[in-house]
């Protein structure tokens, strides 16, 4: 589902990678295991090598304990007490090891729901560096990575999805989602290889 060029250009000094959530909380032992985070790392880890000065890693911070959170986040962490920060590991909210010894010159951006785009803050260092384009990488292709796209694309941020750098828990969701992006976000959303990016991205 990936196209074969890049519809709108290059990608220039005006892009950034957005690389949404790959910690040890999804390849690691726990409720939230992400069998096929390790197929798409090397990817990952490709695009962030290439420009390691370029990237912003997302990091999901749980609650810190089950009771915690607002609204429907407060069922949430009672569905869910064995993720929450209390009965995790100490390191599972970490980046995995490879993508976190580019931390620096690499930033970090915490957020404790889905979107990164909630307070203002990420928007804020994105136009303080003049970016305009976004390369989303990293998982659930269909939960935060979706959150991400979704909030860049309302923000007019150009959207470039590595299609081979994009893991989900759930083969059927993360296709319609590439389906859904290819039909429905064309003036939006580019959905290409890592391979493409790399050779476009000056």
């Amino acid at each position: 589902m990936a196209q074969d060029t890049l519809q709108h250009g290059p990608l220039t000094e005006r892009c950034l990678h957005l690389c949404i959530d790959m910690q040890n909380l999804f390849t690691g032992q726990t409720e939230w295991h992400t069998p096929w985070m390790q197929r798409v790392l090397p990817k990952v880890e490709q695009l962030a090598q290439a420009h390691p000065d370029r990237i912003i890693f997302t990091r999901f911070i749980p609650a810190a304990r089950p009771g915690e959170g607002t609204g429907t986040w407060r069922r949430y962490w009672d569905r869910w007490p064995s993720m929450t920060q209390a009965q995790l590991p100490p390191d599972a909210i970490d980046l995995v090891p490879s993508l976190a010894r580019l931390v620096p010159p690499a930033e970090v951006f915490d957020k404790p729901v889905y979107s990164p785009w909630l307070d203002g803050r990420l928007h804020r260092r994105l136009q303080q560096r003049n970016i305009d384009t976004l390369i989303v990488s990293g998982a659930e292709t269909d939960v935060c990575v979706l959150a991400a796209v979704l909030g860049a694309v309302d923000l007019g941020y150009r959207v470039v999805l590595p299609t081979d750098a994009l893991c989900s828990s759930s083969d059927h969701t993360h296709d319609a989602l590439l389906t859904l992006y290819n039909e429905r976000y064309g003036q939006q959303v580019e959905a290409v290889t890592t391979g493409l990016i790399l050779q476009e991205w000056r």
